[in-house]
């Protein structure tokens, strides 16, 4: 009989049932029944073209929902063909969906006491999903009660042995969970290096040359069929003779992408020509060991071993190999680490096998050939209106989840057969929060702060502590996990880690203090109970980047991350946006003892400068609660190392985060942040500094040939000098005004009789001032030459795509973004002055050409166009817009939520700008410089980081996240 076989059999013979408590409903009230809902309607708009990307009207949701969170859910989740009968209209279809599918497959497996039990567990799970208290992954929602197979897992870890065969099966079952909507990854280490011989005699080509058909085909399927990138990791162990190659991969391929891209090829995400360079559909991560990071230390060689027979081929010196991973984050952020040893103390399963990789985003570890479904907490949810946290619910609904969580793996499909049986056998969990950042401002406590951290720390081992307290629970009901007879002790003694690490938290106040209490409390029940019934469940927890799910929930903050600045863009029902400032500055203000008139004071502040300092009252001291991941005050990269090393111990898996380091960051600091990761006990680290990647820039022209040379005089020398052609008395001219990522200038630009261009005038800065007389001098040096004959196409080749602060958006709708004055003014000179040939060989073409070449295929004149296209090297952004309610009551009220209502401590808000569409945008206006993040490629917003990846806060999308 089989593992799995044994616990089913055991099950059957079981006749009790899991005991559920009410924690938010009322006997006899349905969930819904104590909401409003209201209809509306929901348009997504490419803001370009007026072109209607997603329409669907008449659909219901609790009047509390916010349109962005409506829209998302709306166009993610709702299943059905557009238009049709079938097609979802309310969010009471979706949760009825997956709950009741949920609740059967519990009475069917005999996971409830009675029938009572049952209907309690199911309002109480559609209570909480209605009310944003928590999300299961977007699996869940996308497959669970469809005609569908029923994925419920969002992450996936594979394996490849070193043979043809598996290498061949590798490729077919990444593009299966490619083609699901999912991601994963794997661990190339088994496959024998380009240093060692096969079998026949001939030499292997090693794992980095298959990285390069798996890449191929991850480009070609895309995730899901949609328009994104397929999610993968790739993990190459440091022993490995071709760990050097490995690391080096991707690093030399950014050269490459900026050495076409300067040569005028489109290289930007998403790109026609970005298909040209490998390895750019996977995260990299290099396994480190302690060996190797103790040799690192103390200044040894380190040996790199076969695959055949683990003899060493190879002695490298430990730091040179170390520097060598450095540079390579600190030129493209690949690779990043994963500490093995560290992964692999905490594994609850090392009888069946160790862990040898990780999912994308580096947050779910476990064995080979298995998966795990996810789910997060809004914390924010918890917070009273007296400011203390609501520890008891917290935990029953961690326990409720857990007991959702594990029932779907019941009735859930799995793209192979040998990841079924993994996740069926061990049963995998991973229940994680978001809106830690929102959680610790509004309650005063600075994410880079030791009453942060502790808060954190208290948190997330109640967390887990409840978790595998239901769990054993669960198997006194329905038996351990297939898999845990092999494992016991060693799961065991996990727990017991988990627990002593508990009982290091040093707590500096009542909030953390109660929270901790009730962490030590479920510790000790999770020991006593696995000890008599074992547990359901070979992990139950991770940190995850809860892009998409975190716009469902409404969460101002994602995951573990801090808050991404203070002032937020927002969608209004009844159409239009507003700039707010985040509703938990009052709620922090009031709590840090601040008055009504010293709040909104200090809000208007916030409001017009994007941060704190020098804002009225407020006292320094205090402003570490409001330190962001972005703009003026930005949270140190070790302040990130800090707060991961705080939660880690407390959790099964591990975290989605990368660590943002500024463009001036050099290797040695990214490596110190590589080896404090590993003296603090973190399994796994990315690292990311601004600037590093080509990512968005404008692609330049194509580079002109350079002419013949004139033939050589044989006979006599013949002296040329160049004549001056001064422009007339009184001549034309044109003045522009432009600004350029916020920052104002004017050009003037003077022409002779016959139109040709003759002097230019550059006004930025003050009068008087060095910057002033810089501009005054260039200017007068480049209309002299243009007078002496250089022609205008040179000085275009030379300044477009030059790369200087400020940088980012403009205001002209031929050219959205510049890298720089220069790069700007010479486009506008170029537009204006320049034939079309001429531009269209340098690659530059104003709004309409390109407007007309979507439309024909071609640049040349055509008798349509359409005005006002804008041209971010084929970028775009769009908005989501919502037509009003039925009642425009209802829209009033909406609208005056966002309103500053005095004495109350409301957040400011304020109308925002027509070219601003999300966020990360509005942080650009207050910076002055270009956010380095990606364009969304569904809808064309700007999107900010979530976890390890990006997330578009117009439409949900992530940038390879599932």
């Amino acid at each position: 009989m089989t593992e799995t076989a044994r616990t089913q059999s055991q099950a059957r013979r079981r006749t009790k049932g899991v005991k559920v408590e009410r924690i938010f409903t009322q006997p006899g009230v349905h969930p819904y029944d104590e909401v409003t809902w209201e209809s509306r309607d929901v348009v997504q708009q490419n803001w370009k073209t007026g072109e209607t990307i997603f329409e669907q009207r008449g659909v219901e949701f609790p009047d509390f929902w916010s349109l962005n969170a409506s829209t998302i859910v709306t166009t993610k989740y709702f299943r059905g063909a557009l238009g049709s009968d079938v097609r979802e209209k309310s969010l009471k279809q979706l949760i009825d969906r997956v709950v009741l599918t949920y609740v059967k497959a519990g009475k069917d497996h005999g996971y409830f006491r009675s029938d009572d039990d049952a209907e309690i567990f199911e309002h109480e799970l559609t209570w909480a999903l209605l009310h944003q208290v928590f999300a299961f992954n977007s699996p869940v929602w996308f497959n669970v009660g469809t005609k569908s197979p029923q994925q419920v897992s969002a992450c996936f870890i594979l394996s490849v042995d070193d043979s043809m065969d598996s290498i061949l099966n590798w490729y077919k079952e990444e593009g299966f969970i490619f083609k699901g909507g999912s991601g994963a990854g794997l661990n190339l280490s088994r496959i024998r290096s380009s240093k060692e011989l096969l079998s026949s005699g001939g030499t292997a080509s090693g794992p980095v040359s298959f990285m390069r058909g798996a890449d191929a085909s991850a480009g070609t399927i895309k995730s899901g069929g949609a328009t994104r990138r397929a999610a993968k990791m790739v993990v190459l162990d440091v022993d490995h003779p071709d760990i050097e190659e490995f690391v080096e991969t991707k690093a030399r391929e950014e050269d490459k992408i900026r050495a076409l891209r300067d040569a005028g090829f489109d290289m930007d995400l998403g790109g026609k020509d970005i298909t040209s360079v490998q390895y750019q559909n996977a995260n990299n991560s290099v396994r480190v060991s302690d060996a190797f990071m103790r040799a690192v230390a103390d200044g040894t060689t380190f040996g790199l071993t076969s695959r055949s027979d683990g003899s060493v081929i190879e002695e490298v010196d430990a730091r040179e190999l170390f520097d060598k991973i450095n540079q390579a984050a600190w030129e493209c952020a690949d690779p990043g680490l994963q500490y093995d040893d560290t992964i692999n103390d905490w594994h609850t399963n090392p009888e069946t096998g160790r862990i040898t990789a990780s999912n994308p985003c580096s947050e779910y570890m476990s064995l080979d050939n298995s998966s795990c479904n996810l789910a997060s907490l809004n914390l924010l949810k918890f917070l009273k209106d007296d400011d203390t946290f609501d520890t008891a619910t917290f935990q029953k609904v961690v326990e409720l989840v857990i007991t959702a969580m594990d029932i779907s793996i019941c009735f859930a499909d799995f793209p192979t057969e040998s990841i079924g049986k993994t996740t069926v056998d061990y049963r995998q969990l991973g229940i994680g929060y978001a809106n830690l950042g929102a959680l610790l401002m509004a309650t005063g406590h600075g994410y880079e702060s030791e009453g942060g951290r502790s808060l954190a720390a208290a948190i997330t081992s109640l967390l887990t502590g409840a978790a595998y307290k239901r769990s054993a629970e669960i198997a006194a009901v329905v038996g351990p996990y297939a898999g845990y007879a092999r494992n016991s002790e060693a799961h065991k003694r996990v727990m017991r880690k988990h627990r002593a690490a508990n009982d290091e938290v040093r707590t500096l106040d009542a909030m953390d203090g109660d929270i901790h209490k009730a962490a030590t409390k479920a510790w000790a029940d999770v020991i006593e109970l696995g000890e008599k019934h074992g547990y359901r469940n070979a992990q139950a927890s991770v940190l995850a980047p809860t892009g998409t799910i975190g716009f469902m929930m409404d969460c101002d903050t994602t995951g573990i991350e801090p808050d991404f600045s203070l002032v937020k863009f927002k969608k209004l029902v009844g159409g239009g946006s507003m700039q707010i400032v985040n509703q938990t500055i009052p709620r922090a203000l009031k709590k840090l003892g601040y008055q009504t008139e010293q709040i909104e004071a200090i809000v208007e502040h916030i409001a017009d400068k994007g941060h704190v300092i020098d804002a009225p009252g407020l006292k320094p001291e205090h402003y570490e609660v409001f330190d962001c991941a972005m703009g003026e005050r930005a949270i140190s990269p070790m302040g990130h190392v800090r707060m991961m090393a705080a939660t880690q111990p407390f959790l099964s898996g591990a975290i989605s985060k990368t660590v943002n380091l500024p463009e001036s960051a050099t290797v040695e600091d990214i490596a110190e942040v590589h080896m404090e990761g590993w003296k603090l006990g973190l399994k796994a680290l990315a690292v990311y500094r601004d600037n590093c990647k080509v990512g968005q820039p404008l692609s330049d022209g194509k580079k002109k040939a350079e002419d013949k040379p004139a033939e050589a005089a044989v006979e006599k020398v013949v002296e040329y000098r160049p004549i001056r052609k001064r422009l007339p008395k009184r001549r034309s001219s044109q003045t522009t005004s432009f600004a350029v990522g916020g920052a104002e200038g004017y050009l003037t630009a003077g022409t002779h009789e016959d139109g040709e261009l003759g002097e230019i005038f550059l006004k930025f800065g003050k009068q008087g001032s060095t910057l002033a007389g810089v501009m005054d001098a260039f200017s007068v040096a480049v209309s002299v030459a243009l007078q002496y004959g250089v022609p205008l196409e040179t000085y275009v080749e030379k300044f477009t795509n030059m790369r200087f602060e400020p940088a980012g958006m403009t205001d002209d709708p031929d050219v959205r973004m510049a890298q720089s004055i220069m790069d700007y003014v010479f486009r506008r000179l170029a537009l204006d002055h320049l034939d079309f040939e001429t531009r269209s060989f340098m690659g530059i073409h104003s709004a309409e050409e390109r407007a007309r070449q979507l439309e024909t295929g071609s640049y040349a004149d055509s008798t349509t166009s359409d005005e006002g296209e804008d041209d971010v090297a084929g970028e775009f952004e769009s908005y989501s817009q919502s037509a009003a309610p039925t009642s425009p009551k209802k829209v009033e009220v909406e609208e005056s939520a966002v309103e500053v209502k005095s004495g109350s401590g409301a957040a400011d808000a304020r109308e925002v700008s027509s070219e601003i569409h999300s966020s990360a945008e509005l942080l650009e206006k207050f910076q002055g410089k270009a956010a380095d993040a990606p364009m969304c490629m569904t809808c064309g917003t700007k999107m900010r980081p979530a976890g390890s990846c990006y997330v578009c806060e117009g439409c949900g999308s992530t940038s390879g996240c599932s």
